[in-house]
C-alpha cells in the first residue's frame, strides 16, 4: 500500500465517519474484503433528494478524474453525483494483493459504497463508463432492487464480441505496417517499449479512444492516464490495447441482460473501440432500455461528442425522475 506521505489520500485521513459537508464532500469509506478492511475515496457534489448518481470509472485501475466533465453539466441540471475511486485506484487504498482484483469482489465493494452513502431505489442512479459499465451491469444483475436507473456508457456486454470487433472492424482500418509493428511488440511482450504507446496513440487512440490531438487532451484525461494502476489493469484486461487477455477475457453477459428491469440508458458512439451496433442491441435486450448514439464520439464521447452525450444523459435522469420513462 502506498505510504501516507506520498499518497493523495493523506490529506483526507481524518474524514472517515465525518459529515462530508465538513470535508468538501470527501469521504473515505471503509470496505470489508476477504483480505481485510481498506478504504475507498468518494466525493459528493451537489444535493438532490431524488437524483443521486454514483460514477464508476474505467480501467480497471483507472480513476474518477476523467469523469470531472460532469462538473460542467450535472450541477446546472440539479443532479447530485459522487466521484469514487475503486479500491486499488489512485485516491483509494492500494493493497498489493492480486486476489482482490476480481469482479464479484468489486460488485460487493460497490454495494458497500452504496450503503455507506445512503443511496436507495428512490434516488440511486448507477453510471459506469467502459470497465465501469461492465461493473454496473454486474451490480444490476445482483442488486437491481436498490437502483432507480442504470447508465452503461461505452461498454459492450461481451468481451469476446469486443475482441472480435477489434479484429474484424478496427484492425483492418489501421495502417497495416503500423499494426504489424504493434503486434510484433506485443508478441515480444515488450509493452514498456515507448514505441508501443507511440504507435497506439498515432494509429488507435486519436481515432477510437479520444478524437483529439494528444496535446489537446483535457487535463483530467491526461491526469487519469498518469494515475492508471497497471497492477490492476493488466491482470484483468491484459497488457494489449487491441483486445483482452486477462481475467475479463471470457466475460459475457449478453444472455443475462433481459433480467435487468430498471430503466437503463446505453451510450454508444460511432468511432468507439466498442461496437455501437452491439450497444444499440443492448438497449433493446434490457426490459426498459434507451439508446443514446453519439455520431461524433469515440470511447471518450463524454469529451469528443460532449453536447450530445450530456444532453442525452441528463434527459434520461430527468425522465426517470419524473416518471416519464
Amino acid at each position: 500500500m502506498s505510504s501516507s506521505d506520498s499518497h493523495p489520500t493523506a490529506a483526507y485521513l481524518d474524514y472517515s465517519g465525518r459529515d462530508d459537508a465538513l470535508s468538501g464532500g470527501v469521504r473515505m469509506i471503509p470496505i470489508e474484503t476477504p483480505r481485510g478492511t481498506f478504504r475507498v475515496w468518494t466525493k459528493r457534489v451537489g444535493n438532490s433528494p431524488t437524483m443521486k448518481v454514483l460514477l464508476l470509472h474505467g480501467g480497471p485501475g483507472g480513476t474518477h478524474e476523467y469523469l470531472e466533465a460532469c462538473d460542467s453539466f450535472f450541477p446546472a441540471a440539479g443532479i447530485e453525483y459522487y466521484y469514487y475511486d475503486q479500491l486499488g485506484s489512485y485516491y483509494s487504498d492500494q493493497p498489493d494483493d492480486p486476489d482482490l482484483w476480481d469482479v464479484p469482489r468489486f460488485v460487493d465493494e460497490v454495494e458497500q459504497v452504496r450503503r455507506a452513502l445512503g443511496l436507495d431505489a428512490s434516488n440511486f442512479y448507477l453510471y459506469g463508463q467502459s470497465w465501469g459499465g461492465a461493473l454496473a451491469i454486474e451490480y444490476a444483475l445482483k442488486h437491481q432492487q436498490n437502483l432507480k436507473g442504470l447508465i452503461i456508457s461505452n461498454m459492450m456486454a461481451s468481451i469476446p464480441q469486443y475482441v472480435a470487433y477489434a479484429q474484424n472492424v478496427l484492425m483492418p482500418q489501421m495502417d497495416q505496417a503500423a499494426l504489424a509493428e504493434i503486434k510484433a511488440i506485443e508478441a515480444a511482450g515488450d509493452y514498456e517499449n515507448p514505441r508501443y504507446m507511440e504507435l497506439l496513440i498515432q494509429q488507435h487512440y486519436i481515432y477510437h479512444v479520444l478524437r483529439m490531438p494528444p496535446e489537446e487532451w483535457p487535463e483530467p484525461v491526461t491526469r487519469m492516464f498518469k494515475h492508471l494502476n497497471a497492477a490492476i489493469y493488466v491482470p484483468m484486461q491484459g497488457p494489449s490495447e487491441l483486445g483482452a487477455s486477462g481475467k475479463l477475457e471470457k466475460w459475457d453477459r449478453t444472455a443475462d441482460l433481459s433480467q435487468i428491469t430498471v430503466p437503463t440508458l446505453v451510450i454508444g458512439a460511432r468511432y468507439d473501440t466498442m461496437d455501437p451496433q452491439h450497444m444499440e442491441w443492448m438497449a433493446g435486450a434490457v426490459q426498459h432500455g434507451r439508446y443514446l448514439y453519439c455520431p461524433n464520439g469515440s470511447h471518450c464521447a463524454l469529451y469528443d461528442d460532449q453536447p450530445t452525450y450530456f444532453r442525452g444523459l441528463v434527459q434520461f435522469i430527468h425522465d426517470v425522475d419524473a416518471g416519464r420513462f
